[in-house]
């Protein structure tokens, strides 16, 4: 997937637009983690460095209706970039019109300009969102390049992406975005081996494309969290109050069968009465007796999945092993963590959401080759989907 990036453009003189992923949780005018905002910096400081007029724009949060603007507003965004970039940063309270196009004209080289929540476009008629034509061709308007560095957004088609690299303008990823393809696209194209996948969470639903297109990748396959439960239904094992997808039965059943030795599944599970951490907890091997529910895996599958992991070349791991919000039911996501990080030679990847959000949580961010920045972007990705933002990327 080789596509042009920032380093095979001329940026001197230019407006660049960069679409960055500034969607970063606010309350009350209170940025609440500026990782995102600090994983678009090295695109940012080129673009000064270059001498490029640098035009940000990001989308936050979702907004529907003109009340939803209140809180949603990309200044103090900007107030946290000038900070962490040591310089003045201009915002527009505007997404479009003559204030904004003033403001970029009136830019000198190196200068940096932040514009409004893309998604204020979309309370009159999803114009963001729906990616409309007219909307794409405006925003293209303002810049001489475009630089797309939000892949937490690539596996959508807005305006703000897919919209103004339509329009025909030289469109080049950035570097969060190169890094982004690089680490997950190598991880299912031609990964270093062994290979193992790492899939949890609370749905077999979210991970059916990954576990079908993993299954003649991987080296292993290995499945905790919510899931394991229509795993464990599908075998034909008790399951109690577990969490279970009964449409989804069949499904896991032959995804087992395809599978074969690569599916490795919990052999125990940590059990409560209810989903609370105030109640008290039980180990059980292999099945889930009436009345208990299964939220964590248990210290018999953390011992085999460490096993298993011995030796990986390549893991990627997507969805977290129990509700690890729950100290009751963090040891399978530590324990997998501790596995993952005491690797040695390894590449290692989090596929972003729930996952990086306990690494974060849980101090092993820094013992990780990469943590995606999107979610949903790196899910569709590792099921070998086509992501409409980085099909619109010039190709090298």
């Amino acid at each position: 997937m080789a596509k042009k990036t920032v380093k095979d453009i001329d940026l001197k003189d230019k407006k660049v637009l960069v679409r960055v992923d500034f969607n970063v949780p606010l309350k009350d005018g209170v940025i609440g983690d500026d990782t995102r905002i600090k994983a678009a910096l090295p695109t940012i400081q080129y673009v000064i460095d270059q001498g490029g007029k640098a035009i940000l724009f990001s989308h936050l949060g979702r907004v529907k209706t003109e009340e939803d603007k209140a809180g949603k507003s990309l200044a103090p965004v900007a107030k946290r970039l000038g900070e962490l970039l040591g310089k003045d940063v201009t915002f527009v309270p505007e997404t479009r019109g003559k204030e904004l196009e003033d403001a970029i004209n009136n830019m000198k080289d190196g200068d940096v300009l932040v514009f409004e929540n893309t998604r204020f476009e979309d309370v009159d008629g999803k114009k963001e969102s729906k990616n409309d034509p007219e909307l794409g061709k405006y925003w293209a308007s303002l810049g001489d390049v475009f630089v797309n560095d939000a892949f937490g957004t690539a596996h959508r088609a807005h305006a703000s992406n897919v919209g103004i690299a339509s329009t025909g303008i030289p469109t080049v990823a950035g570097f969060l975005m190169e890094k982004e393809i690089k680490f997950i696209g190598e991880a299912v194209e031609d990964p270093k081996r062994p290979m193992i996948a790492i899939l949890g969470g609370a749905k077999v639903s979210d991970k059916i494309g990954v576990i079908e297109n993993l299954i003649p990748k991987a080296d292993k396959i290995l499945i905790g969290g919510g899931m394991t439960y229509t795993f464990y239904k599908a075998k034909g094992m008790e399951i109690g109050n577990s969490l279970v997808e009964e449409d989804k039965v069949d499904l896991a059943k032959s995804l087992i069968e395809k599978a074969g030795d690569k599916l490795v599944l919990p052999v125990d599970s940590i059990t409560a009465a209810e989903f609370s951490n105030d109640v008290p907890t039980e180990e059980h091997a292999g099945d889930v007796p009436v009345g208990q529910m299964g939220l964590d895996i248990g210290p018999e599958t953390i011992a085999l999945f460490a096993q298993t992991l011995a030796g990986a070349k390549t893991v990627v791991w997507n969805g977290p092993m129990g509700v690890f919000e729950m100290s009751n039911f963090a040891r399978g996501t530590i324990g997998v963590c501790e596995a993952i990080a005491n690797l040695e030679g390894a590449t290692t990847i989090i596929g972003g959401g729930d996952s990086a959000a306990a690494a974060e949580q849980l101090g092993f961010a820094d013992k990780f080759t990469h943590i995606s920045t999107g979610g949903g972007a790196s899910l569709e990705l590792l099921e070998g989907k086509e992501l409409p933002g980085l099909a619109t990327i010039n190709d090298k």
